[in-house]
This record gives structure tokens, C-alpha cells and sequence, in this order.
């Protein structure tokens, strides 16, 4: 172990050097300064990626995961980062400033705002920086500008502990997918969590998804060992990762705690859950529900009673605001609500957002080069996941043993349920939504990887057929859109091209059925 290090030390200094000077060189203030700061930060990532890289088993497969995880991420974030002020929509200040995301843009100038001052980091956690509700993300970010940056407002090194945290999920990823469903599935799920052009988007800029993607993956790896170990030093991973959600977003640490204790109840068959294991989970989940509930309370959203009160009106009201929002940026849908009734409202918007990023729409609608790329990207990798997801309810139950069956099954239910919640919340968001979709996406990789090792096991035909399905949605949606923005053909009314597609999904459908009978019962039958 002390050889590799000393290689990997070799070549990581070097390379943190010549980094550091690079990126010195185009951010403000003294270069030293600079140099040594992002130096330094990319020292300690390179070692610390490098170091779960050894402790995951060097693989090859899992070094070149977490290379090109880190790579990508950062790469694509300084890139963003110098083209949007040329590139990117004229006299939008975010983009001006080389930020793709509004809310990442507002949290970092409150960030500076707090280094450069003479209050504690601790501030963070005061209402008065509105722009994290929670402040964690907020006091970490302050204290990389003080300590690193105190001369200038140097906006990529936050760029580097974003990418560092959107890499170092992958290996506890891997250490905990291996034991629980084969090599092959924590090879699938790897690649999917390293590629996936969404996280990469994410983990180029500072914002909370890749500390929660990274917390997941610390939680999933404790839970998992200490479930097949019963090793308590696991669950200091569990905990660890469950206290960053915490501070960064409680909402996903209540998600979590409620993903393991169905696990718990459905794995049962390993033995009893200890007495302090339960109090533990049910404790966190009341502390989790506290802070969330005073993180929205502080906001204004206090008109409900209770942690439970409060979160279930700001619930409600976020569905409100989502509608509004629906209708006042398209046309074609404010005429929609108005014409169907109000019971059919949240299943449009539900579906609607779970179609965001709109692929058709981003293929035709005009708008600049880089967006064009971005856009498509994101709708190409999430079109590509969504099938999978989909399927994730059959290749589960299919599953050989009853609790690996249950448990695919409770995490499909799950990652649905978040999908549909995340659709409601925000659905007609098309940045707001897939970002917030992609914060269970360790959960969304596991099954996305299951799935593919399933299919290469089976060759399940209604992979194939569900791959046609989503080439009708697209095909037809993509020439009503093509029609809206440049009358290439005829635009069936949106009605006409709903009922159009729904008649092709169930010609497919029916098609499937029919196939595996007489598959099963023979050409006779």
C-alpha cells in the first residue's frame, strides 16, 4: 500500500501543480495565491480518489470510472464556465458569470459575500442568506474562499470540490453493489452513475446534488456492510453520510432513512434489526423532519402546524406554483388547462415532468449553440435511463431470491415515487426538475445497471419493445414540434397526437402479449 501511494504521489504533485497554475492563470487576483489554493485542492482530491480507488480493489474498471467521473465533471465545468459569458444568452447575468444554474450563481456570491466578511462561517446557517435554505452547502463553500482564496473571488475552486464530490461516491458505489448483486451490476451501475451527462452537468458547478449523490453513496455502502458484517465501524458511514444530508438537504436524509427502513423490513431473513439500530433510524428521521420543517418555516412557509403541517403546505403550495409556472411559459399548455378539467391537471403536469427534459422539443426549439449541446445531452441521457427505470418493476420481479426480488422491487417503488414527486414539485421546470430527479440517482444507477445485466442474461423481449414505445413518443412528438416551429408537415391537434401515440403503444403492446403466448403455449393454442 505504501509503494502505490508514493506512485501515486509521484504523479499527482506534478500534476496538481501544473493544474493549479492553469487555472490561477485565468481566475482574478495574485497568481501565488491562486496557485497554491488550487493546488493544493487538487492535491487532496487526486489523493483522495486515488486512495478509494485502492481501497475499492484497484480495479481497472473502477480506477477508469473514477478517472473519467472526475475528469468530465471538471473539465465540463471550466469549459461552461469560459464559454457561457461568450457563448451563452446575451445580458443574463448568471451566464455572464459563467454559471448555469441561477441558484448555484446567487449561493456563490453569498459565499464570497460571507468569506470577505468579519462574521462566522456559522452565519451560513442564518435566514439571512436566503439563497441556501439550509446553509451547510453555503458555510462549506464561504470557508474554501476564506482559506483558500482570500484575496479574489475565485469561482472554480468550488468547480473542483464539486467534481471531487461527484467522483468519490463511485467507489463506495461499487464496494457496496458487488456483494448485494454481482460484479456486473456494480460495473453497469459505475459506469451509468460516471457517465451519466445530467451528473456530469451537476458535478461541474456548485451546487448540492454531488455532495448528496456522494452522502448516498457513503450511506448505501455503511448500510450494506454492516447489514452482511454486522461491523458497527460501517455504520460511521451511514451516519457520517446521513449527517451531511442533513446539513446540505434533510429532505433526502428522510428519503434515505425511509429507502432502509423498508430494506431492513423486507430483508428480514438475515435476522432481527437490533433495538438501537430502529431508534437510531427513528431518532435521525425526527431530527431530519425537525429541520426541514423549520429550513421551510424560516422562508415562509409557516402556514401549517407542525413539522408535518408545515411540509405538507409547502407541498401544495409548490404544486400551485408549479402550475402557474407550466402556463405562464407555454401557450399551448395554459390553452390545454383551460380546456380539460381540473382532476386531469396533476396527471398532465406528473407526465410532463417526467418527459423533462423534453427531447423532441430541445432536437427543434432555436436557441444557442452551447444550450443546443447541453440540452440535448440531458434529454438524450435521460430518455436513455427512463426505459430502464420502467423495466426496473419486471427485471425485479423476476428476480431468483424472494428478498433480492423485494428489494429491487421497494427500490423501483421508491425511485418512482421520488420521480413523480420531483414532477409535481417542480414538472415544468426543465432545469429545477431533472436536477432535482437526479438526487436519488445512485438509487436510479443501481437499477439502470440491474436492468442491463438482466437483459443481457435474458434478453427479454419487452426491452425491445419498450425501446419502440419510447421511439413512437419521440418520433411523434418531434414532428409536431418540427411542425410548430418551422410547419414542416401537418400539426395534428395535441389531442389527435396523444390519442396517436397511445394507439401505437397499444398495438405494441398487445403485439408483446401476444408473442409471449404463443411463445409459452405454442402456435396451436
Amino acid at each position: 500500500m505504501k509503494t502505490s501511494f508514493q506512485r501515486d504521489f509521484k504523479w499527482s504533485l506534478p500534476l496538481s501543480l501544473a493544474a493549479g497554475a492553469a487555472l490561477s492563470a485565468i481566475q482574478p487576483g495574485n497568481f501565488f495565491i491562486g496557485w497554491a489554493g488550487f493546488s493544493l485542492l487538487f492535491l487532496l482530491s487526486c489523493f483522495f480518489l486515488s486512495l478509494s480507488i485502492h481501497w475499492g480493489g484497484s480495479a481497472k474498471a473502477l480506477a477508469w470510472m473514477v478517472s473519467l467521473a472526475f475528469a468530465l465533471r471538471f473539465l465540463g465545468g471550466v469549459a461552461t464556465y469560459l464559454a457561457l459569458p461568450v457563448f451563452g444568452h446575451e445580458g443574463d447575468v448568471e451566464q455572464s458569470a459563467g454559471f448555469t444554474y441561477t441558484d448555484a450563481y446567487r449561493r456563490d456570491a453569498q459565499a464570497w459575500e460571507l468569506a470577505v466578511s468579519d462574521r462566522s462561517i456559522l452565519a451560513a446557517f442564518n435566514s439571512r442568506f436566503a439563497y441556501d435554505q439550509y446553509g451547510g452547502l453555503l458555510a462549506f463553500s464561504a470557508f474554501v474562499y476564506r482559506y483558500l482564496s482570500p484575496d479574489a473571488h475565485r469561482v472554480l475552486l468550488l468547480t473542483l470540490t464539486s467534481a471531487f464530490m461527484g467522483a468519490v461516491g463511485l467507489a463506495f458505489l461499487w464496494k457496496a453493489v458487488t456483494p448485494q448483486w454481482g460484479e456486473r451490476v456494480a460495473l453497469a451501475s459505475g459506469w451509468i452513475f460516471a457517465l451519466y451527462p445530467e451528473s456530469v452537468l451537476l458535478g461541474g458547478v456548485a451546487m448540492r446534488e454531488p455532495y448528496l449523490m456522494a452522502f448516498s453513496a457513503f450511506c448505501l455502502w455503511g448500510f450494506i456492510h454492516w447489514r452482511l458484517h454486522q461491523k458497527k465501524r460501517s455504520l460511521i458511514w451511514l451516519g457520517g453520510g446521513l449527517l451531511g444530508m442533513l446539513l446540505v438537504s434533510p429532505s433526502i436524509a428522510l428519503v434515505t432513512l425511509i429507502i432502509f427502513g423498508g430494506w431492513l423490513f423486507l430483508d428480514n431473513e438475515r435476522g432481527g434489526i437490533p433495538w438501537w439500530a430502529l431508534a437510531t433510524l427513528a431518532i435521525m428521521f425526527l431530527v431530519g423532519m425537525f429541520l426541514l420543517s423549520s429550513a421551510i418555516d424560516r422562508h415562509g412557509n409557516d402556514d401549517g402546524w407542525g413539522p408535518l403541517g408545515v411540509i405538507q403546505n409547502f407541498i401544495r403550495a409548490s404544486f400551485k406554483w408549479n402550475v402557474y409556472k407550466i402556463e405562464e411559459g407555454s401557450g399551448w399548455v395554459q390553452k390545454l388547462f383551460e380546456q380539460m378539467p381540473a382532476w386531469m391537471q396533476l396527471p398532465f403536469v406528473m407526465i410532463y415532468g417526467v418527459l423533462q427534459p423534453v427531447l423532441p422539443a430541445i432536437l427543434v426549439a432555436p436557441t444557442e449553440v452551447i444550450w443546443k449541446v447541453i440540452g440535448i445531452l440531458r434529454a438524450a441521457g435521460w430518455y436513455t435511463l427512463l426505459p430502464a427505470l420502467i423495466l426496473s418493476f419486471l427485471a425485479g420481479s423476476s428476480a431468483g431470491a424472494d428478498s433480492k426480488r423485494k428489494i429491487i422491487l421497494w427500490l423501483s417503488l421508491v425511485v418512482w415515487g421520488w420521480v413523480l414527486f420531483t414532477a409535481i414539485r417542480a414538472g415544468g421546470d426543465q432545469w429545477d426538475n431533472p436536477r432535482y430527479r437526479t438526487i436519488l440517482f445512485v438509487w436510479q444507477a443501481i437499477l439502470a445497471g440491474y436492468v442491463w445485466v438482466w437483459w443481457r442474461e435474458t434478453h427479454n423481449a419487452w426491452v425491445g419493445r419498450a425501446l419502440a414505445m419510447e421511439f413512437v413518443l419521440v418520433a411523434v412528438f418531434l414532428q409536431w414540434y418540427a411542425s410548430r416551429y418551422f410547419s414542416i408537415g401537418f400539426q395534428l391537434p395535441f389531442a389527435g397526437m396523444v390519442g396517436l401515440i397511445l394507439g401505437a403503444w397499444s398495438l405494441i403492446v398487445i403485439f408483446g402479449v401476444w408473442r409471449d403466448r404463443i411463445s409459452r403455449c405454442g402456435p396451436g393454442v
